[in-house]
C-alpha cells in the first residue's frame, strides 16, 4: 500500500493508532556532539510548530535529549497552543541519572517526573526504558523493585497507556524483550540498506506481538545529507570503509534518478517487520521533504539492485564514543 501521510495503524496491541511515520526530535534538543551541527531554540519551535501543524499525528522524545532541552522545547509549543494536536501521540523515555548513571526505581521515577513537567502533560502515551547498556548496573534495572518494575508501575496508574524498550545494544535488548511485558521496542541505525544489525531481534519481537519502530534509517543522517557533504555515520566521524557501501547505494539511486533518502526511508517503511519508522527533522522543510520521500515511486529495479550491496550484521556503533547530550 503506497504511504500516505494521513493514514493511521495500529501501534502492536497498545490501542493507538499512528502514522507509519514518526517524527524523532533528539536533534531539536541541540547535540552537537552527536550529529556534528547545533539546533537553535527558534528553529526548533518552528520545527514542532510544522510536526503538530502537518498530517503525521508520532512525535519521539527523550528526558536525556539535550539534557532536557527536546522535551522543554516541545512542551513550550504544547503550552503556546493549549495542549497536544487531537489524537497526537507522544513516545518519551525514562533516562538514567546524567551525572552518575544512576538507574534505580527512584531515577525512573524522577526521570518521568521530569518529563511530563517539562512537556507539560499528565501522561505519556508511548514510554520507553532507555539506554540499559549505558546505566551504572543492568542489575538496578533488572532487579526485583528496579527500573523496569518501576515502568510496569507508571502504566498500572496510567501515567503511560504503553511501555517500550528504546537502546542500541541488540545482545542486551533480546534477553529483556524476552523477559518482560514491553508493548513496543525502538531500535536505531540498525535496519537501514547497508545494516541489518538488528534484523533477528526484530523478527523475535514480531513474533512476540511487540510493535517495531525503526529509528535512524538514513544511518545517523548520511543517506539524507550525503556523502559528499556529511562524513559521518551512526553519530561518528566515517572513514572510507564505512562511506564505502553508503557510496554504493548512492551509486544506484544515481543510476535511477532517486534520492537516496527516500530509498532508505523507505527500505525501512516496506519491511514487515516495522511498524511504524522515526526520522528525525531539524528544520520546518524537512517535514515535507520526508513525507514527499515516503511517497517517491521508487523503481523495482532499484530495490533489485540493493541486493548487490554489501550488507553488514555488525553493530554500527561499536567504534562509537558515545557523548551524552
Amino acid at each position: 500500500m503506497p504511504f500516505s501521510p494521513s493514514h493511521r495503524i495500529a501501534l502492536g496491541r497498545t490501542g493507538l493508532s499512528v502514522s507509519p511515520l514518526c517524527f524523532g526530535s533528539s536533534s531539536l534538543g541541540d547535540m552537537p556532539e552527536t550529529y556534528g551541527y547545533s539546533v537553535s531554540e527558534e528553529r526548533a519551535f518552528q520545527t514542532i510548530r510544522a510536526i503538530f501543524d502537518g498530517p503525521v499525528n508520532f512525535m519521539d522524545t527523550s528526558r536525556n535529549y539535550g539534557t532536557g532541552r527536546s522535551e522543554e522545547r516541545i512542551g513550550a509549543v504544547i503550552r503556546e497552543r493549549g495542549g497536544l494536536p487531537n489524537g497526537f501521540v507522544l513516545s518519551s523515555k525514562l533516562d538514567r541519572d546524567f551525572k552518575t548513571n544512576r538507574f534505580d526505581a527512584s531515577r525512573a521515577r524522577q526521570s518521568l517526573d521530569e518529563s511530563l513537567k517539562a512537556l507539560g502533560v499528565d501522561h505519556i502515551d508511548v514510554l520507553h526504558l532507555h539506554d540499559p547498556e549505558h546505566g551504572a548496573s543492568l542489575s538496578e534495572i533488572t532487579r526485583k523493585g528496579g527500573a523496569i518494575d518501576e515502568l510496569l508501575k507508571m502504566k498500572d496508574e496510567g501515567l503511560a497507556t504503553a511501555i517500550g524498550l528504546a537502546a542500541g545494544n541488540v545482545d542486551v535488548m533480546t534477553p529483556l524483550l524476552n523477559e518482560y511485558p514491553f508493548d513496543v521496542l525502538i531500535t536505531h541505525n540498525r535496519f537501514t540498506p547497508v545494516n541489518h544489525n538488528a534484523v533477528a531481534m526484530m523478527s523475535f519481537a514480531k513474533e512476540k506481538s511487540i510493535a517495531v519502530l525503526n529509528a535512524a534509517p538514513y544511518a545517523g543522517g548520511v543517506f539524507a545529507k550525503g556523502t559528499p557533504n556529511y562524513q559521518r555515520y551512526a553519530y561518528q566521524d566515517a572513514n572510507e570503509e564505512m562511506l564505502h557501501p553508503i557510496r554504493h547505494v548512492e551509486a544506484i539511486c544515481a543510476r535511477h534518478g532517486v534520492a537516496p533518502g527516500a530509498v532508505a526511508l523507505q527500505h525501512s517503511m516496506r519491511s514487515p517487520l516495522v511498524t511504524a519508522t522515526i526520522c528525525g527533522v531539524t528544520k520546518p522543510e524537512r517535514i515535507q521533504e520526508t513525507i514527499e520521500w515516503a511517497m517517491a515511486d521508487i523503481p523495482a529495479a532499484v530495490w533489485a539492485e540493493l541486493a548487490s550491496v554489501d550488507v553488514t550484521l555488525a553493530d554500527p556503533e561499536a567504534t562509537r564514543t558515545y557523548v551524552l547530550g
